[in-house]
């Protein structure tokens, strides 16, 4: 029996160690909360802050592992990069994860091979001379921690006198004091989720997003199929694996976020070296395409032989987060009553008491509703109707 070690153990994190379990592999997590709900599911695990490198290469050393990978956070992908380094196991080159976890050395490499239609941005730390920097943007601009993740720390600045206070934002977020700012794309975004096996990529989907609205830019859902031209969709595919070349992903899931314009222009506004959380792995991308993805990256990462072939049949899917306005929630509904009167999934963390954030970033987010069916409007229409009773029972009960 096969060792892997998930980094991370949180809710989205669970899926995988589930998943890997059910699978007959030997599941070993560390995270820094002793609480992480994947400590239930993993036979094994460590109270180990997943930042920090050393200490969890040596419970891997310890544990003696045949695998290791992270999902869903940026946060474990230098530490699962490093650890494979070191015990020379299937895993993302440590410099290349380096450079991805910097969102302004990922936009000045993809400027610099020409894989968008995305300009120059900068880099700004502690010392930069902001008024400067200002003097030379066009407004409205993006300003996002260069580390960040979930959208945490990211704005759109419209105007010169609200740069320097987005700038301070962006910078505390930021686990290294820093931040990136581009220029601001008007355009639809829409995910693309990829697997690197043995240095050939394979584009598993692209996904339809809804995004919240200015000044916070998060995720409220995802659906597959997009919306997109057959045409356009393979020129978002086509830039996919021309970035995944030029950053030198050699191994593992890549996660981009993506705007296209309404002339047909592509942007890539964000790369994570890891699978996409929000359930694009657990859920969306082996409903909409019938692609076992949890499975294959498990196998990846511990050197077994992947199967990216299709199921014979896949439907239409759709996902809604659980994002509310701030307030404490008073009562729980019957789940399962709803999920079977609507014929939904419902995942969530949620508990009588708890007090919710106005939703923000994905961290502000109580859990997921999914749903399957033949028209991808009958999806959204429902998941929003089942958001909405949700939204009333918890709060007003």
């Amino acid at each position: 029996m096969k060792k892997i070690l998930i980094i991370g153990a949180g809710f989205l994190q669970d899926f995988v160690i589930r998943k890997a379990k059910s699978m007959g592999y030997e599941t070993l997590t560390v995270d820094a909360n002793p609480d992480a709900v994947g400590f239930k599911h993993a036979d094994r695990y460590a109270v180990i802050n997943i930042v920090d490198e050393k200490a969890c290469l040596e419970y891997a050393k310890k544990e003696k592992i045949d695998g290791v990978l992270t999902a869903a956070t940026d946060y474990g992908v230098l530490t699962a990069a490093y650890i494979a380094q070191e015990m020379q196991l299937p895993g993302l080159n440590y410099e290349v994860a380096k450079l991805i976890k910097n969102k302004y050395r990922v936009r000045k490499c993809l400027y610099e091979n020409r894989v968008d239609d995305t300009e120059q941005a900068y880099e700004l730390d502690k010392d930069t001379d902001l008024t400067s920097i200002c003097s030379k943007l066009n407004f409205p601009v993006m300003v996002k921690p260069c580390d960040g993740s979930g959208s945490r720390g990211a704005s759109r600045v419209d105007e010169p006198e609200q740069f320097a206070d987005a700038c301070v934002f962006a910078m505390d977020s930021s686990i290294t004091h820093r931040a990136e700012v581009e220029t601001f794309i008007n355009g639809k975004e829409y995910g693309a989720e990829s697997l690197v096996v043995n240095g050939e990529i394979y584009v598993l989907g692209i996904m339809r997003k809804w995004m919240t609205n200015p000044p916070y830019y998060a995720e409220l859902g995802h659906s597959i199929p997009t919306d997109l031209s057959e045409e356009t969709e393979e020129r978002v595919k086509q830039c996919v694996k021309k970035a995944i070349k030029a950053l030198g992903v050699n191994c593992g899931s890549v996660n981009m976020d993506i705007l296209v314009t309404s002339e047909g222009k592509i942007h890539i506004v964000d790369v994570g070296a890891r699978m996409g959380g929000n359930l694009i792995g657990s859920h969306i991308i082996p409903y909409g395409t019938g692609v076992d993805y949890m499975a294959n990256m498990i196998r990846n990462a511990v050197g077994d032989e992947v199967d990216l072939t299709p199921a014979d049949t896949y439907e239409k899917v759709a996902t809604r987060l659980l994002a509310f306005n701030k307030g404490i929630i008073r009562k729980l509904p019957d789940f399962d009553a709803l999920e079977k009167e609507y014929g939904v999934e419902i995942y969530h963390h949620m508990q009588v008491g708890q007090e919710v954030n106005e939703y923000h970033t994905n961290l502000d987010g109580c859990g997921y509703i999914v749903v399957k069916s033949s028209a991808v409007e009958n999806e959204i229409q429902k998941t929003e109707k089942v958001l909405s009773i949700i939204s009333e029972t918890i709060f007003n009960s």
